[in-house]
């Protein structure tokens, strides 16, 4: 392959992981439609995820215990300044995981677009195996209250927020390239832990998020 090939490969990677970025979990269903990225959002993306290249290895279980096979659970709960998601089976901790959270992790996602994971008491309503991450559970953001202040403000307070593993197009990705905090809102885990998650947690189940 030439040098002028091998630049033009290069941009594509660097244009399809800033639409992954961007598009965030606004892209969790096959239907959404795909916001456009501008060459400048490509160029600042790229050069904030060579700043930060924590990543793959952040995402280690606090524990590596795996869920019992029987595990049922029926709260779930995410502290976002410590990263941590835990869960429980009749007040019992079952396990703690480690999180990435939205790329502008502090305060309650209000807006579309501005990259906060929401806090709050919401459910884990539904779950979608074929999503553009690894599996994915949906958070029933927006609520009532969410949905009222938005339009206090006149402005959308975004969606589609869920808890899922790692971007599929990401499997072959040297792990350095991804940010701790990489998601558009969402709470992500690694694909290991999604699968313990996936088998453990019914849909209905209440999930808190805590500052």
């Amino acid at each position: 392959m030439s040098r002028t090939s091998n630049r033009y490969a290069a941009l594509a990677g660097v244009g399809a992981l800033a639409l992954l970025v961007y598009g965030g979990c606004a892209l969790m269903h096959k239907q959404a439609a795909t916001k456009p990225v501008t060459a400048a959002q490509s160029a600042s993306t790229s050069s904030k995820i060579a700043q930060q290249p924590a990543s793959l290895a952040s995402l280690k279980p606090k524990s590596n215990k795996k869920l019992p096979a029987n595990a049922k659970v029926d709260r779930v709960l995410v502290e976002k300044s410590a990263r941590t998601m835990s869960v429980y089976q009749q007040g019992v901790l079952l396990k703690q995981y480690t999180v990435s959270l939205g790329f502008t992790p502090k305060g309650h996602k209000q807006v579309e677009g501005d990259g906060k994971t929401p806090e709050g008491i919401y459910q884990l309503d539904w779950r979608n195996p074929n999503s553009i991450a690894y599996l994915s559970f949906h958070i029933n953001y927006p609520n009532a209250k969410d949905r009222a202040h938005a339009a206090a403000l006149g402005v959308s307070p975004g969606g589609e927020i869920m808890v899922h593993g790692l971007y599929n197009a990401w499997k072959d990705m040297n792990p350095a390239r991804i940010k701790a905090d990489w998601t558009n809102g969402c709470v992500a885990v690694s694909n290991a832990d999604m699968d313990e998650l996936w088998r453990a947690v019914p849909d209905g189940t209440t999930i808190e998020i805590r500052p």
